[in-house]
């Protein structure tokens, strides 16, 4: 049976990961290959943590989106993949990878995944997660000091010159090819649900 592909996208600090996992948990981890578009940021370990700093890291183009689709094709057809792990304290991607088992559902996550027209195509369903600029740049804040050791400054510089800009041009756009929107992230729980049964539902029809 192909598997389903699922992708999950929205804003930076939308909810992406707790609706993508909210879903996952009532499908059935043992039914769901879960992927996330941040293991695919392009190395760049030739730079200078200096320069590595000053990097847009939300424009599509900081993305190895091949690699991605090569990975997502293979668990299509029934194939392991060997995901790469990117270190978002040092921003280079470490020469490790996470070995992943394809499973009845694939599931994406990222900011951009939409954007790209060769990636939203390999997906049957596509699921924007909406959420309120204030409450995502809050949680960014929150998320980069605790988890990625940036400080208040570095967050508020990067939310202007690159992650509001380019939430505006790219990721904001691409919730026209939205087959679901889900607003207020992962705190909805009725749409999680009905996502959930929906997928259940082309599980079994699949079966």
């Amino acid at each position: 049976m192909k598997p389903i592909v699922i992708g999950v996208a929205g804003g930076s600090g939308s909810g992406k990961t707790t609706v993508a996992l909210n879903i996952l948990e009532q499908v059935g981890f043992d039914k769901v290959t879960y992927i996330s578009h941040d293991s695919y940021y392009k190395d760049s370990s030739h730079l200078p943590l200096s320069e590595r700093q000053k990097l847009n890291c939300d424009h599509p183009d900081a993305f190895d989106n091949d690699l991605l689709i090569e990975h997502i094709k293979k668990l299509q057809s029934g194939k392991a993949v060997n995901v790469p792990i990117y270190d978002f304290k040092t921003y280079i991607r470490s020469s490790e990878t996470q070995r992943v088992e394809a499973q009845n559902v694939v599931m994406v996550d990222g900011i951009l995944i939409f954007a790209d027209k060769k990636l939203r195509n390999l997906m049957d369903v596509k699921i924007f997660v909406d959420t309120d600029a204030d409450i995502r740049f809050i949680r960014r804040l929150q998320r980069d000091i605790e988890e990625r050791a940036r400080t208040t400054e570095l967050v508020i510089t990067q939310y202007l010159n690159t992650v509001r800009p380019m939430h505006l041009e790219f990721v904001e756009p691409s919730k026209r090819y939205a087959d679901v929107i889900v607003p207020e992230g992962g705190f909805n729980e009725v749409a999680t649900k009905m996502i959930a049964a929906r997928i259940k539902m082309l599980l079994e029809n699949k079966s």
